[in-house]
């Protein structure tokens, strides 16, 4: 972040502003001068009518996608050029569109308190201890993976109706006890604070620039979401076609996730590798690859049942759907590695240094990656888990079919 006493040139001539419902009342005397200096204004149009008194410059309401004005935005590359952003326009805001568009040395950044800081200013909470998530304009099952008994979780609403929606996720997740606050229009005239029981909830006429603080309890049979690998298979809606839940957390320490990464699972079927390996980070992206299309729904019904509606999804058989996909870092092959054309896809498309896990259960499958490894190296291993399981009045050990797995890096 830029000093407050650094100001807008030719060099830095894009200033992002962070505004709150305050209005002008809040801003600096700093960020107040950039605002009157500036040749374009450009923001939300409740923005726009915030700093409408400062502003004498032209007007650029956001079009729909924003992207649209950026190229506006760089026409006017050397004059003073001011976007206006709710609070800290780096925290789930503008900022990040605009990096993306432009270099930080032309920027001049002067944030307000984000959402999330006013939040836990109102509640007392230490926002290191708290989950920080946004629901606007996203899935609202993306707040699954955070609900465990006694977590704190401050979400950003999409609208109005967003707590009722949440209320209600909660109820059927049997969490109804846990508590709900909303802060509305945090920071301007019409804010206002209220809380209720998610089984109870009851709050009407709630603003559509609403925080949602989230105080969890849930019920001793709950359905809750671990941080270990290895989901218990009764988790996942399938038709058999599933990764077990040993060979399953087996196969994600192979896959070794690391933040940021892209993991294409080949032959999705419910989903449970790509939905586990989501799970390990909020950064880390998938992309499943399924043929069959009542396959493909049920991954996707897995993917939101368990907190990852984030999964995307191609429909088609590899390796014809794999030419115009972004190389991955890493590849999980569940099926079709016998065909040489699917194997050589994936291999050609994986990022020097991405590793590839293959599972099969057959002997043909088995010769296949043994004539693999043969090639190209790695490891071969042999998973066999055994169960007990009753045998009359007493128990004994069933062995499952044995799974042969092969990990390899690309060099």
């Amino acid at each position: 972040m830029v000093s407050p006493s650094a100001t807008c040139n030719a060099t830095r001539w894009l200033s992002i502003v962070g505004i709150g419902e305050d209005g002008i009342d809040g801003l600096t005397a700093h960020a107040r001068r950039l605002i009157a200096q500036a040749a374009l204004v450009v923001g939300g149009a409740r923005h726009l009518d915030l700093a409408a008194p400062l502003v004498s410059g032209q007007r650029l309401a956001w079009p729909s996608p924003l992207q649209l004005a950026f190229e506006q935005i760089a026409a006017r590359s050397g004059e003073p050029v001011v976007v206006l952003a709710s609070g800290d326009p780096f925290n789930y805001g503008v900022g990040k569109q605009l990096m993306q568009r432009f270099d930080v040395g032309e920027m001049l950044c002067v944030p307000q308190p984000s959402a999330f800081s006013l939040a836990a200013a109102r509640l007392g909470w230490s926002l290191q201890d708290v989950a920080q998530v946004t629901l606007h304009g996203r899935a609202l099952e993306g707040i699954i993976r955070h609900l465990s008994p006694g977590a704190r979780i401050l979400a950003l609403a999409w609208d109005g109706s967003t707590a009722a929606k949440l209320a209600a996720l909660l109820t059927s997740r049997r969490m109804g006890r846990s508590r709900l606050t909303v802060l509305e229009a945090m920071g301007g005239p019409q804010e206002r604070v209220r809380s209720a029981l998610a089984e109870a909830f009851d709050l009407t006429d709630i603003h559509p620039l609403t925080t949602i603080a989230l105080d969890v309890e849930a019920d001793v049979a709950a359905p809750l979401i671990p941080l270990s690998s290895g989901l218990a298979d009764d988790l996942f809606e399938h038709d058999g076609q599933l990764t077990k839940r040993d060979v399953r957390a087996v196969t994600l320490a192979a896959l070794a996730p690391r933040p940021g990464e892209l993991l294409w699972d080949v032959g999705l079927g419910s989903g449970s590798v790509a939905i586990e390996w989501l799970l390990r980070h909020g950064s880390l992206r998938a992309i499943g690859i399924e043929a069959r299309q009542e396959r493909a729904d049920r991954a996707l019904r897995n993917a939101l049942a368990l907190g990852t509606p984030d999964l995307k999804l191609v429909l088609g058989r590899a390796p014809a759907v794999l030419a115009d996909l972004e190389s991955p870092d890493a590849a999980f092959i569940g099926g079709g590695i016998s065909e040489p054309a699917v194997f050589d896809a994936v291999w050609s498309k994986l990022k020097p240094g991405g590793r590839l896990v293959a599972n099969v259960i057959s002997l043909e499958g088995e010769a296949r990656l043994i004539d693999l490894f043969g090639k190209h190296g790695g490891e071969l291993v042999r998973i066999a888990v055994s169960r007990i399981e009753p045998v009359g009045r007493m128990h004994g050990w069933r062995s499952a079919m044995p799974v042969t797995q092969w990990r390899v890096t690309k060099s």
